[in-house]
Parts: structure tokens; C-alpha cells; sequence
């Protein structure tokens, strides 16, 4: 009976008195508050499981972005000022490079989904690396000039005189560029570059400099080229797209039958 008087007495003075609602308002405030608090911080707890996870996806993410981007910028810039302007150039990644079999072939992690098609001609920024022989979805296979069945139009810098460059798959730095003329004026560290004989290279991609030559049985010089680029040793190169080959290749088909 005491507890029932006390509470009706209680609530009447609280009711009629302001200072005492007020006080009880902010007692049950600050009460309320701490309880939502503890089990925030309960909660919290419990829910740290699911926030890691949220968040190591969020880094795998970011890391992904990165990557890609520090792969994008690694790629050196090619200097298109000294190649025609005709021409096209798309930038890939080597995953795979053979260099010590007579076949060697070098992998990219680009393909068809980047433009990438068959007879494409490669290089570096440095010169010439051969040509692309298949191609999936994403990657792209290219046949490289250390390969005994590579032949590729090359020429002196200095003259007009042509041959063909191959490899006799003994030295990964070497290859020979074959049936230059004997009046050629040819001399040892004299620069070669593509012909520009086909739709495939421009004219003028470096390929390397003069190391040695003879005199063959034909009346024609052999030339061992010393290669600008270093074949053991390659990371990102450029591939080749000629809008107007399809039109030459038509116009040179017509012309041979």
C-alpha cells in the first residue's frame, strides 16, 4: 500500500512541478541513451565480421585499379613523329617470350578484344620484333624474328637496296638480312630498317646496325645485323594496325592475276 501511495504521490509532483519533469526527462534520457549505446557497441561487435569482409573486397578492388593503372603507365611512349602517320599503334603487355628454340614465339595479354588481328607487324621503341600469327578473345601470338621460318623486307638506311631479314637460329642478338646486291654500298655499322615493301611494316622501323657481311656464291652480300632490341629481354610492345591494308592487298591480288 506504501509503494502504491508513493507512486501516485510521485507521479502527481512530477506532473505539477516543472523542474521535477524535467529532471526525471533527462534521468531517462541519459538512461536510455547509455542502454542504445551498449548495444550499439554490441552490435558493432557482433557486425565486425561482415565489415572486414566489405572492406578486404574493397582493397582487392582498389588494388585491381592500381595495377591496371601502373601497367598502363609502365608502357613507354612511342615517338610516332618518325613513323607515317597512317598507321596505327596499340600498346600490350608480354606474358611469354621464347628466345632459345628456332621457332620462337612471344605471347601478349591483348587480343581480339583490343583490335588485335592476324599479320599485324610488332615492335618496341626501339625497333622491330615480328609479326602476329593468332589471335584469341585476349591474347595474341606473335611469330618472332628469332624464327627460322621469319622473312621480313629490310633494307640499307643509306640506299635504296633491299633483302630479307632471317635468322639461322644461333644467336638470340643476331640475324642476317639476305640477297643485298653486291654493289650495295654496304659497310660495317651501317643501320638497317624495314623496307616498307608490304602492308604489314612502314617504312623505316630500326632493326639494327651492320656487324659483319660476305660475299655469297650468288654475287650477293649476307649481312649479320647486331639487333636494337635486346630479344631476351622484352616487356611492352607495340602492334601495328594499317586501316588501308585490306585495299592493298586487293589492288596486289588483282595485279597478280
Amino acid at each position: 500500500m506504501f509503494a502504491f501511495l508513493f507512486s501516485i504521490s510521485f507521479l502527481i509532483t512530477v506532473q505539477s512541478h516543472s523542474f521535477h519533469n524535467s529532471s526525471l526527462v533527462s534521468s531517462t534520457n541519459f538512461l536510455s541513451g547509455g542502454l542504445y549505446s551498449i548495444k550499439s557497441d554490441i552490435t558493432n561487435y557482433f557486425g565486425l565480421r561482415t565489415q572486414n569482409t566489405i572492406l578486404l573486397e574493397e582493397n582487392s578492388r582498389l588494388r585491381n585499379q592500381i595495377r591496371s593503372l601502373d601497367i598502363r603507365e609502365k608502357i613507354p611512349a612511342l615517338d610516332t613523329l618518325i613513323l607515317p602517320s597512317s598507321f596505327d599503334f596499340l600498346g600490350a603487355n608480354v606474358i611469354n617470350n621464347n628466345y632459345s628454340k628456332t621457332r620462337n614465339y612471344i605471347t601478349l595479354s591483348s587480343g581480339e578484344n583490343e583490335g588485335i588481328r592476324s599479320d599485324m607487324g610488332v615492335i618496341t621503341s626501339k625497333g622491330l620484333v615480328g609479326i602476329v600469327n593468332k589471335v584469341s578473345f585476349n591474347y595474341a601470338r606473335v611469330q618472332s624474328i628469332l624464327n627460322e621460318n621469319s622473312q621480313i623486307n629490310a633494307k640499307l638506311k643509306k640506299s635504296t637496296h633491299f633483302g630479307f631479314l632471317v635468322w639461322d637460329a644461333k644467336n638470340p642478338n643476331i640475324v642476317q638480312l639476305t640477297e643485298i646486291p653486291k654493289l650495295a654500298p654496304v659497310a660495317v655499322g651501317d643501320t638497317i630498317i624495314t623496307g616498307g615493301n608490304s602492308a604489314i611494316f612502314p617504312r623505316g622501323i630500326l632493326i639494327g646496325t651492320v656487324k659483319d657481311f660476305a660475299v655469297r656464291s650468288d654475287d650477293t652480300f649476307t649481312l649479320q645485323i647486331k639487333l636494337f632490341n635486346d630479344m631476351t629481354n622484352l616487356n611492352h610492345v607495340y602492334i601495328i594496325s594499317n586501316p588501308n591494308r585490306e585495299e592493298i592487298e586487293n589492288l596486289e591480288l588483282n595485279d597478280a592475276e
